[in-house]
């Protein structure tokens, strides 16, 4: 009798083993690709935990390329799509290199971009900050930390880069009619190690320079190291983007005039609500410019701890 319920146990227990099987193998995949490994995109995981919550039917993955490279990015795209991808959001590396592989992809796949547009292709739709309106906000924080005008130096990871470009571009536009200047932008290709001599090379070639700005993420933080190994933090005007705790640490102690924040946890959050609904036939949240604004914020030492209060709550959401 005992050796029947045993037959009969594992029976049903192969059954629920197949059906959940199954379940998984139904379920559509929608991936978030990176430009690059930094910690910037940590807080579009969280964004995506949430998102995970309320999509049972759905798998959710954020990608990183090996490298910050087109090509590496590209195969990991063509990857993706080879394995049944239903839906790709994406941090393109290099937009103008990349149309026709974007263009592939999209013929292939659902694919939206953030951070950084690739208006040129014909992905579905872009979901990100305006980095020129952010720029001009960076313009701000300068005008402020230097009334009496000043040369700058900018150091970037990716300069070709969409995000880079509009940012750049905001900021001049925003520094018209002042007497501050941005001399240059110096390239590190998403090696933290070169953003930092990038930014001791100028300290010690440059002595006409008085200000440098961060446009990645991880350029502020080097841009901090680099003046305390030259002992001349705080004497120096930096501006950053984006919400490393470096850069929040160094508003706090005064090395950091400010920094200009997106908001990734809600592009990992709403890229994963968004494209599910576009993979089920709802297109109704996409506007006529096909792009969607989440709005930028200036953090200075009148906010900054407020705000850190608020990313420990986001990385704490499961």
């Amino acid at each position: 009798m005992s050796r029947k319920w045993s037959v009969a146990a594992l029976s049903a227990a192969l059954l629920v083993s197949a059906v959940s099987t199954a379940h998984a193998a139904d379920k559509k995949h929608l991936y978030f690709v990176a430009n690059g490994a930094v910690d910037f995109w940590k807080l579009a995981e969280a964004g995506m935990r949430k998102a995970q919550s309320e999509l049972p039917n759905y798998t959710l993955e954020m990608k990183y390329p090996e490298q910050s490279s087109a090509a590496v990015q590209n195969r990991l795209l063509d990857d993706l799509v080879a394995n049944g991808a239903a839906g790709i959001i994406l941090s393109s590396v290099d937009p103008k290199t990349q149309t026709d592989e974007l263009n592939k992809v999209a013929g292939q796949t659902l694919l939206a971009t953030t951070d950084g547009d690739a208006p040129d292709t014909k992905r579905a739709f872009y979901l990100g900050s305006s980095n020129f309106d952010a720029g001009k906000q960076a313009a701000q924080i300068l005008m402020k930390a230097m009334p009496n005008g000043g040369k700058c130096v900018a150091f970037a990871g990716l300069p070709g880069a969409d995000l880079a470009v509009q940012r750049i571009k905001g900021m001049k536009e925003g520094l018209q009619n002042t007497k501050i200047t941005i001399d240059s932008v110096r390239s590190d290709e998403m090696d933290q190690a070169r953003a930092q001599s990038n930014a001791a090379d100028i300290l010690t070639a440059r002595k006409d320079v008085n200000c440098m700005i961060g446009i990645f993420a991880y350029n502020t933080p080097q841009i901090e190291l680099a003046l305390q190994q030259s002992g001349r933090a705080g004497q120096v005007t930096v501006v950053g983007f984006d919400n490393d705790q470096g850069t929040l640490n160094g508003i706090k102690q005064g090395v950091v005039a400010g920094t200009v924040v997106q908001q990734p946890y809600q592009w990992g959050y709403l890229g994963m609500k968004y494209m599910a609904r576009y993979v089920e036939g709802d297109k109704s949240f996409i506007p006529k410019g096909h792009k969607i604004i989440v709005p930028t914020q200036i953090i200075d030492k009148s906010n900054v701890d407020a705000f850190i209060a608020q990313v420990k709550t986001w990385m704490a959401k499961k």
